[in-house]
């Protein structure tokens, strides 16, 4: 393996993916939603960077071009099972965690399958989009995570019809409860609705390439 930058890149994010779990097994929360967060940020971040130093630096290489999609699959994947385990969404955040699984599982198996002539089945600016609007909704549900601790630790041991009457108004709010929880509400509905979405264009990109392969899935004769 060549260690250019594009690929140390790339390994990186690969090794970031099983980081993100590692955060909630040592560290209590909300400091584990920060530092997950922070993980997948990062990650993000080098996935566009690897690719473009790769091209512009003429520094492709087949490494890295197989690990590319590993870790973007990684990342996704090992995210959205801490987030369906640890959110209050959980519930709804099972069926387009199971879509973009599924999916994944899916045309993993059609590329080994098809072996060498996979390679002719190239990723649609679509597929893009949809890992992009993946990462950005799971970034988001990271976030109403964070929101979602500080506002617990913020007000643990205050009277309930106090902090009651402070999301609804009707108190002073010097710790700013109000607008965390507001943050809370908002971040984890934008993130559902930004998921169910990627679901969707996870979904169309997967018949768009099952349908492509299905003329080397016929028999012959």
């Amino acid at each position: 393996m060549r260690w250019t930058l594009p690929n140390i890149l790339t390994v990186l994010r690969l090794a970031a993916a099983p980081a993100v779990p590692l955060m909630f097994l040592y560290w209590a929360r909300p400091y584990a939603d920060i530092a997950a967060l922070m993980i997948f940020l990062l990650a993000a971040v080098t996935d566009w960077f690897d690719g473009y130093l790769a091209r512009a630096w003429k520094q492709e290489t087949k490494i890295g071009t197989m690990l590319d999609p590993i870790a973007d699959k990684a990342m996704v994947v090992i995210a959205l099972m801490v987030i369906a385990a640890y959110s209050s969404y959980s519930p709804w955040l099972v069926l387009p965690a199971t879509v973009i699984l599924f999916r994944e599982v899916f045309v993993s198996g059609l590329r080994e399958f098809l072996g060498d002539v996979a390679g002719t089945l190239k990723v649609t600016k679509l597929a893009k989009w949809k890992t992009t609007l993946q990462m950005v909704a799971i970034a988001v549900l990271f976030s109403q995570g964070i929101f979602e601790h500080y506002f617990g630790m913020w007000s643990y041991g205050m009277d309930p019809e106090m902090v009651g009457d402070i999301l609804e108004g009707r108190e002073s709010d010097e710790l700013g409860l109000t607008q965390m929880y507001r943050g809370m509400f908002w971040s984890g509905y934008v993130g559902l609705v930004l998921l169910w979405v990627a679901a969707a264009l996870t979904l169309i990109t997967g018949w768009d390439y099952f349908r492509k392969a299905l003329p080397h899935l016929k028999e012959d004769g």
